[in-house]
Formats: structure tokens, C-alpha cells, sequence
């Protein structure tokens, strides 16, 4: 067990705590399958509406992934594999219809 400190500006009940705890971390966890799985951060569109644009198409890219079950490996490899073998992308882009 470990102990971790927040800082917050009202009291909150133990659940209510609980829960935003668990809510920040799974939206830390998206960004992080983002940044490693889809090389969010290196990405440099600063240009108009387009970086807003990429980022859905990311988020949406990194959803067919993870519901793509026919190759058991993490996003990271699932992505290299679309790349590589336009069956495996046929595959994954299947499942928007």
C-alpha cells in the first residue's frame, strides 16, 4: 500500500475523492497510450484547426486498436503493423462500418 497526497481547494467526501482520483489517472493513461502508442508529443501541426483535427483522428485510430482483438500485441506494435500489412489495416479500419 502506498500513501499520496493532493492538494484540493474544498473538502471532499472519501468517495468523491476516490473518484476524481480514478478519473484523473484514466484520462493520464489515454494520454500516455497517445503519446507512446501514437507519438502524440512529437507531433509539431501548430498550423490553423489542424492539430484539434490529427488529435480526434489519433484518439479514433487509438480506439480501433485497442477494440481490434485478431492480433494480440499493444498499440505501439498494432500501429507498426498497419503500417506494414494493408490486410491488418483493412482489418482494423473494418470495424468503423
Amino acid at each position: 500500500m502506498s500513501v499520496r497526497y493532493y492538494i484540493r481547494s474544498k473538502a471532499l467526501p472519501a468517495k468523491e475523492l476516490h473518484d476524481a482520483t480514478r478519473s484523473h489517472w484514466l484520462i493520464e493513461s489515454i494520454h500516455w497510450q497517445l503519446d507512446v502508442g501514437l507519438k502524440e508529443d512529437a507531433c509539431r501541426i501548430r498550423v490553423d484547426d489542424r492539430a484539434e483535427v490529427f488529435a480526434r483522428i489519433r484518439q479514433m485510430f487509438l480506439n480501433l486498436l485497442k477494440q481490434e482483438k485478431s492480433f494480440k500485441a499493444g498499440i505501439q506494435r498494432k500501429r507498426i503493423m498497419c503500417a506494414m500489412d494493408q490486410e491488418y489495416l483493412a482489418t482494423v479500419l473494418r470495424s468503423l462500418s
